[in-house]
């Protein structure tokens, strides 16, 4: 069958104002590899603001990939203008439609969402798709037959996902998955890589899909980066993974397997998930940069994010990452519903405190995301825009996490301390971390 998957301009959903590449589109990647060892025909494209529409005329299955709620609205443009044949198999999914499958499958008008971890499912839904648009008994998907939504019972993740090939690369432009200059500051030509799925924690502000995780093996994550050496000539990778370091026994076994390589990487972590040996283990294989999310200095508002780690926590692992003589770097998310100027000098006053340990840090205002425990419940939070209120005004490009200064919650007089303190909070972070990025 021939099959496309389209996915929105990824700098769409990170700083579209300076068209800045984040990492390729990992889901629809590994969707397009199983599709093609499955004998399948695929393509893959990219949907942008200013070509919505689109000639997919000669396809027999369209798939959209939702993977933010940023994006959603451009992608429901390109679904509404684009050449798409009347018998053509429409199929959605992706994190937006995870969390929201009913008006996902209405809004685009689809025979079939996929849930969750997809690449089973859609193999299964291309099979039967030859004689049927009744997708009955394929676990993980929702469908409709015209008149009503039908919903099968949830697929179970997959046991082992080193049975997976390798994302499909090849089917982009290399532009799109070859960077440099984003590698900790070094100028070394780069991919990204996905060594684990989903993440165990409960924080309130981050639109995470899937709680268990799932790990590669060192013998399958040596496989992709020998792969990228030889096919990309790469010098480095960035692991992109939600929170790698959280099995301390899997993540043991992929340095170990990829340590002969002689790359240059960085990956994500918690504070609370890391001690010196597994940090040494890490630097021995070629870790240059752990990126911390820190979120704030204020214990208060760690709490109320369902962050749950403390200042000493954060404190003791940026000296450690230090010690093991890696980079760390701290993510910072200001203005969580309770942020003012107290909060903000807490985190300020953490940051310098970590002192030489610290060697970069990326500021990030807070914006309730659609899919999080904040969104789910904005009386609580005292939140204004939600899709699920009055106020709604139909902009999802409103929900992107870079340069957003929308007013999200709390009273004028709360709103206006807030952005006072965002600004004392970016003035201290560009006069003592000039690399900040």
């Amino acid at each position: 069958m021939r099959v496309v998957l389209l996915y929105p301009e990824v700098y769409d959903m990170a700083r579209f104002a300076e068209q800045r590449k984040e990492f390729p589109p990992f889901g629809v990647l590994y969707l397009a590899a199983v599709m093609e060892d499955a004998g399948h025909d695929v393509a893959v494209r990219k949907v942008t603001p200013h070509e919505p529409d689109l000639d997919l005329s000669g396809f027999e299955a369209v798939g959209f990939s939702l993977a933010s709620s940023a994006t959603y609205g451009i992608l429901r443009q390109a679904r509404r203008a684009s050449r798409i044949d009347s018998d053509a198999l429409v199929m959605v999914g992706g994190v937006h439609a995870n969390f929201y499958p009913e008006e996902s499958l209405v809004d685009f008008d689809a025979d079939v969402m996929c849930e969750g971890e997809s690449e089973h499912t859609i193999l299964e839904v291309l099979d039967r798709a030859v004689t049927s648009r009744a997708f009955g008994g394929i676990t993980g998907t929702l469908w409709t037959n015209g008149e009503q939504v039908h919903r099968e019972p949830p697929r179970r993740l997959i046991g082992d996902i080193d049975c997976l090939p390798l994302p499909a690369r090849h089917l982009l432009p290399t532009e799109d998955f070859l960077l440099s200059d984003r590698l900790a500051g070094r100028d070394l030509r780069m991919a990204h890589v996905m060594f684990s799925r989903g993440c165990p924690f409960p924080c309130s502000f981050c639109a995470a899909g899937q709680t268990r995780i799932q790990y590669r093996s060192g013998v399958s994550a040596h496989t992709e980066l020998v792969h990228l050496i030889e096919r990309y000539g790469v010098e480095g990778f960035a692991i992109v993974d939600d929170n790698f370091i959280v099995n301390k026994r899997k993540v043991s076994d992929i340095c170990e397997q990829i340590t002969d390589l002689g790359l240059s990487w960085s990956a994500l972590s918690r504070v609370d998930t890391i001690d010196l040996p597994l940090l040494k283990t890490m630097a021995a294989a070629g870790c240059i940069e752990i990126k911390y999310g820190v979120e704030s200095g204020s214990e208060a508002l760690l709490k109320a994010m369902r962050k749950n780690t403390t200042r000493a926590q954060i404190k003791r692992a940026f000296a450690a990452t230090a010690d093991a003589g890696i980079e760390a770097k701290a993510f910072i998310i200001h203005g969580f519903p309770g942020e003012n100027t107290e909060t903000t000098a807490e985190t300020m006053s953490l940051l310098q405190e970590l002192g030489t340990s610290l060697s970069r840090v990326s500021l990030f205002r807070f914006v309730p995301l659609p899919g999080t425990q904040v969104y789910a419940d904005p009386d609580r939070h005292n939140l204004h825009g939600a899709h699920t209120q009055p106020d709604w005004d139909g902009d999802w490009s409103k929900f992107h996490i870079h340069h957003n200064d929308r007013h999200w919650w709390g009273t004028p007089e709360q709103w206006q301390d807030t952005e006072d303190s965002y600004r004392r909070l970016r003035d201290f972070v560009e006069t003592h971390w000039n690399r900040q990025g």
